[in-house]
């Protein structure tokens, strides 16, 4: 199964642009920026990524925000993270969260954030094969300021490649209502709206990103599992749970895999797709991810092949890449039937 896994071409919806940087990265970005105080060696790092609850990872994450400073940070990040998600990942299509207000917060204009991005994007898919899109979220502990000015990078400075409009950060002391117009405007613009709800919080945090925030995917959805009525509305209107296991373990909002509610989604007809989060602060891989899902789910290659495929159907790839990848899988998971 691992070297099945491994081999199966794969979308990716729910990962961050600053949490999807790897220790070689951020000690890179540390030593360049020495003053923000995010240790640079390597084997402090991983205790640096040690989280104690979800607040906890939040600072650590900003902390990280924090070593990127100038578009060449931005550019390089942007292209290495392209590179470790295009080797060894499966990963032929993913999109990519951005929370561009906290790099306009530390100097960088909109425009070269911007250009920092989209000159990355384009090599990585002509270095590396990996098509990338943008969802430009709101850090929800900033608040409406932060929402306005999202709305505004997203509206006024979009590239063909922004397919996204999301919020993420705490959810705790963090309506989701507030956000309501800006959602309303992306999704008149023709952005699909994609918020962060019932990760730390309880069902009411999902129902309002369904009713007021226009979702058409859910980040996170754990609280889900508690409200039959949520599961049968999720399964009904086909909006998928974007599942992050190692994700919610990582930051308690589940004890242990073994009480993830993954099993309860499938059960009730919820289309879920398989995510890592910020794969190298939570020590995992989009391909353990998989693995785990296999486990909690007890698949076989044929399973974990339709988990795939509702990750690209999911996504909003162009419909050339979304056909392409399901090609690609069905290869595989025709390979891997022979072996068998």
């Amino acid at each position: 199964m691992k070297e099945f896994i491994a081999g199966l071409p794969k979308a990716e919806l729910h990962v961050h642009h600053v949490g999807s940087a790897s220790p070689r990265i951020v000690a890179e970005l540390a030593a360049r920026h020495p003053a923000a105080g995010v240790p640079a060696d390597l084997a402090a790092l991983r205790e640096f990524f040690t989280f104690r609850d979800f607040a906890h990872f939040i600072d650590v994450y900003l902390a990280v925000v924090d070593i990127i400073r100038t578009p060449e940070d931005i550019r390089y990040l942007t292209y290495e993270i392209a590179r470790e998600m295009a080797s060894g990942q499966g990963l032929r299509y993913a999109e990519l969260t951005c929370t561009p207000h906290t790099s306009v917060l530390v100097g960088i204009p909109i425009e070269a954030y911007t250009e920092a991005i989209e000159d990355a994007r384009v090599a990585a898919e002509r270095d590396f094969g990996l098509v990338l899109r943008w969802i430009y979220d709101i850090p929800g502990e900033l608040g409406v300021p932060a929402a306005d000015a999202t709305l505004s990078y997203a509206l006024d400075h979009r590239t063909d490649a922004l397919v996204g409009f999301g919020l993420g950060g705490p959810e705790i002391g963090v309506p989701r209502p507030q956000f309501a117009p800006h959602f309303t405007a992306a999704r008149d613009a023709g952005l699909h709206c994609i918020p962060h709800a019932g990760e730390t919080t309880g069902p009411q945090t999902i129902w309002d990103a369904i009713e007021l925030l226009h979702a058409e995917r859910i980040g996170h959805g754990t609280s889900a599992a508690q409200d039959p009525a949520l599961l049968a509305r999720l399964a009904e209107s086909g909006i998928p749970l974007e599942v992050c296991p190692s994700s919610n373990i990582a930051t308690r909002a589940v004890t242990r895999l073994e009480e993830h509610p993954l099993r309860a989604f499938v059960d009730a007809g919820v289309t879920v797709t398989i995510n890592s989060d910020d794969p190298p602060m939570f020590g995992t891989t989009l391909n353990a991810e998989y693995e785990i899902a296999a486990d909690l789910l007890g698949l076989d290659e044929n399973g974990v092949a339709d988990l795939a495929r509702a990750g690209v159907r999911a996504s909003f790839a162009p419909d050339d890449v979304k056909t392409r990848i399901l090609g690609e899988i069905d290869a595989h998971a025709s390979e891997g039937s022979a072996r068998a």
